[in-house]
């Protein structure tokens, strides 16, 4: 669907009301309507309650009350039930700017077709805005969203690394960035941990690391990694069947770096980007990487594989590492690297890691700001002791069942450059269970309020 083609500059023209309504106005709004207004809303059991939606027949028209949370403090999703609900039509929100509310607009549209054939489709609900300059940067949001849950819903048998190394280029193209692949023995000798993830797929899902470069050299350099582990098996220490059948959404990091470098490059922030997703599929075979091997890093540290499902952090602490070798004044991961970080904060609230407390207040805060929350975890030092390997520098894994996405942001933390600001975000990049605007599936969690701190740090 062309989101652009869901929103028009409102001119007059004509279209049915839309009629916002909180709990707090209520009663005082509906003293006010009509009797066979209340009598319909009644009906209907409309209380102005978040969500709701009352339908109005008029007499040669009809209008929509939808209920908000708050008419003062409209938050992204307070039209997107109208967005799922209205039939086909033009729309106009009566007597205020929708303001974020565009973005339910645009993303409770939202349909995942590429597989199941819709039989009763609907045609598009389009909203008339009057707000120029903030329609043009929601759209990029919901683009952005769009492409995050698009690359996880896609299932591995369609998304493997040589699939999203061209999702990337496709991604590259209008902006004019450089993309550059390293695969096979340039791999296994520059990047030994992603190679030795990776190799036990087939040839045409081989391991490779794609970087993507854009921006002026002028500008202050940042750098953004995404892990891309396209299906998770486990490896060797092969996972249960339950635990590997939302695999597909492992490369969601990697969904959520490059819809982050997207909108940095279609908003031209005046950064000079680097990208890196190191792209696997962690399979089983002959010649599959052990629990017990010894790996070299990129950074020269050797790692003592304790579990082969902890390889999302091999894989990263490479790309990492070749991300400081740029001298980035800022370094953003996104993965979906632990189920301890689900265990403690739930599937809705990504786990924050960061080394720098100026970073993380203005990604706290970012994410309030834009409803895209975000719980700050410690990097506790004294937990390094449980990945500690008695033949090399440290362990992939922890033996202890106990602060499993801290002990993976310390594992990670060891191939940031001392002294460059960086920020993990352990995410889901999935929802159980659908919400208004945000239906059952891959999701962009942590990444508005990611977008929104580099607006803040770098646009002015």
């Amino acid at each position: 669907m062309n989101l652009a083609s869901l929103l028009q500059p409102d001119k007059g023209q004509r279209a049915t009301p839309l009629i916002l309504v909180d709990k707090k106005g209520f009663e005082d709004w509906l003293k006010q309507q009509p009797h066979p207004v209340r009598q319909m809303l009644a009906a209907q059991g409309f209380k102005g309650e978040a969500a709701q939606l009352g339908i109005l027949a008029g007499k040669d028209e009809w209008s929509a009350a939808l209920g908000v949370a708050s008419l003062d403090a409209l938050g992204p999703w307070c039209l997107a039930k109208a967005a799922e609900s209205l039939p086909e039509g033009r729309y106009r929100v009566e007597g205020l700017s929708p303001g974020p509310a565009v973005l339910g607009w645009l993303l409770g549209q939202y349909r995942f077709g590429r597989y199941k054939k819709e039989t009763e489709a609907k045609g598009p609900r389009v909203l008339l805005t009057d707000d120029p300059a903030r329609t043009e940067e929601t759209l990029l949001l919901a683009e952005a969203t769009t492409l995050v849950r698009d690359l996880v819903n896609i299932p591995a048998q369609d998304m493997g690394p040589q699939e999203l190394e061209s999702a990337i280029s496709a991604a590259a193209k209008p902006c004019s960035a450089a993309i550059s692949t390293t695969s096979g023995d340039r791999l296994a000798q520059e990047c030994p941990m992603i190679h030795a993830v990776g190799r036990a797929a087939s040839a045409d899902r081989a391991p490779r690391l794609i970087e993507l470069e854009w921006g002026d050299q002028r500008h202050p350099r940042i750098a953004i990694v995404g892990k891309g582990v396209c299906f998770d098996s486990g490896g060797l220490d092969i996972k249960p069947a339950s635990g590997m059948r939302l695999m597909k959404k492992d490369m969601g990091g990697a969904a959520h770096a490059l819809g982050l470098a997207m909108l940095i490059m279609r908003s031209r922030l005046p950064v000079r980007l680097h990208l890196l997703i190191p792209a696997v599929e962690n399979s089983i075979s002959g010649n599959s990487f052990r629990p017990g091997d010894v790996l070299k890093s990129r950074k020269g540290l050797t790692v003592e594989i304790g579990n082969t499902d902890a390889e999302g952090r091999l894989i990263l602490a490479d790309a990492l590492t070749r991300a400081a070798e740029g001298n980035p004044e800022l370094i953003i991961d996104f993965a979906t690297l632990t189920g301890a970080a689900r265990v403690a904060l739930g599937p809705d609230l990504p786990a924050l890691f960061v080394n720098d407390d100026a970073l993380a207040e203005a990604l706290l805060a970012s994410g309030q700001a834009v409803s895209d929350p975000i719980w700050r975890m410690p990097l506790w030092k004294s937990y390094e002791d449980m990945f500690s390997s008695d033949i090399a520098d440290i362990g992939n894994a922890s033996d202890q069942p106990v602060a499993g996405a801290v002990t993976a942001a310390l594992f990670l933390q060891k191939f940031v450059a001392d002294g460059t600001p960086w920020a993990h975000f352990d995410t889901f990049a999935w929802r159980s269970s659908a919400k208004p605007g945000r239906p059952k599936g891959g999701e962009a969690l942590g990444l508005r309020a990611a977008w929104h701190m580099l607006k803040g740090r770098y646009a002015g």
